[in-house]
């Protein structure tokens, strides 16, 4: 039998780049990362989403959920859903192929280090960032050893009907992990605002951005740190508008890393309403256990 550590996934299609998989000695876990000699042979890009022990992750709104790579320099812009755990038989005690989404609270098997993301009822947990997310009823829940992510409402993308968007979105992640340069809150959420519009909404998802208004931006409380949050609204060339949010924080587990959240919700009749938003904003909290170390890999 095959020791604790990270090994070819058993379940990848063949589609896009390949990844590694957490095998704790006696089952395949939800952890997932892409290998480290990849990522410094080639940059890096994000398609929509975030997954259990992603090395580096970006969340992008109407829904984002695997860092994947490319050759060239442009953003990621396909909105992939996540993939699930291997439905197949590869290995003894295999996940059940639900992508590790229970009663809409995501959660992840053991991964490096012994470290469980925290499983707490009604929450997704950020333990990179020592934070957890309320999942509001009907969205989907997933934690993360780096990063976490709530969605809602999965469609085919305007600009790709191959690939799958979702009315509303939010994600977490160190601000590390998304190659932020920045030392305060303000500036954290101020520079990555622009990113996540275009990754969100921008390109082959939405045909590209043709204008943005500026709603907010201003100080914000969140869990207990004194937090920064940008938010535009979007027109984009197909398909609905959307409102965009950036939001930076530092962690409540260690005032020296700073998290940030991206969100995107789409205007639209059938999309959350933006008081959802600053709800979930409300309701992020401190993970239990702490953590916050801000590693991506």
């Amino acid at each position: 039998m095959s020791p604790p550590g990270w090994h070819p996934d058993p379940g990848h299609s063949g589609i896009g780049p390949a990844q590694e998989r957490w095998w704790d000695g006696t089952r395949w876990t939800e952890h997932l990362r892409v290998p480290p000699a990849a990522i410094r042979r080639r940059r890096t890009r994000v398609a929509v989403g975030v997954t259990v022990g992603v090395v580096v992750l970006a969340a992008i709104g109407g829904g984002v959920f695997l860092l994947q790579e490319d050759g060239d320099d442009r953003p990621g812009t396909a909105a992939t859903a996540p993939r699930p755990a291997p439905s197949g038989s590869p290995g003894p005690g295999a996940p059940d192929g639900n992508g590790g989404d229970s009663g809409g609270n995501g959660s992840g098997g053991q991964g490096p280090d012994g470290q469980i993301p925290p499983t707490e009822k009604g929450y997704a947990t950020d333990l990179a960032s020592g934070i957890s997310l309320p999942v509001p009823k009907g969205w989907t829940g997933r934690s993360g050893t780096v990063g976490a992510g709530l969605t809602t409402g999965e469609y085919a993308c305007p600009g790709n009907s191959g690939e799958k968007c979702v009315r509303g979105g939010v994600f977490s992640a160190p601000a590390v992990a998304l190659k932020l340069d920045a030392t305060t809150a303000e500036a954290a959420a101020k520079k990555d605002i622009a990113v996540n519009a275009e990754e969100s909404y921008g390109e082959k998802i939405y045909g590209g951005i043709a204008s943005h208004e500026q709603l907010k931006s201003g100080p914000v409380t969140v869990a207990g740190q004194k937090g920064y949050a940008v938010r535009w609204k979007v027109v984009t060339e197909k398909g609905d508008d959307g409102y965009v949010e950036s939001l930076a924080f530092p962690s409540p587990a260690s005032e020296d890393l700073l998290v940030v959240v991206r969100s995107g919700f789409d205007v639209n009749a059938g999309a959350p309403k933006l008081s959802v938003l600053d709800d979930i904003t409300k309701g992020i909290k401190a993970a239990a256990g702490g953590a916050g170390t801000g590693r991506t890999a």
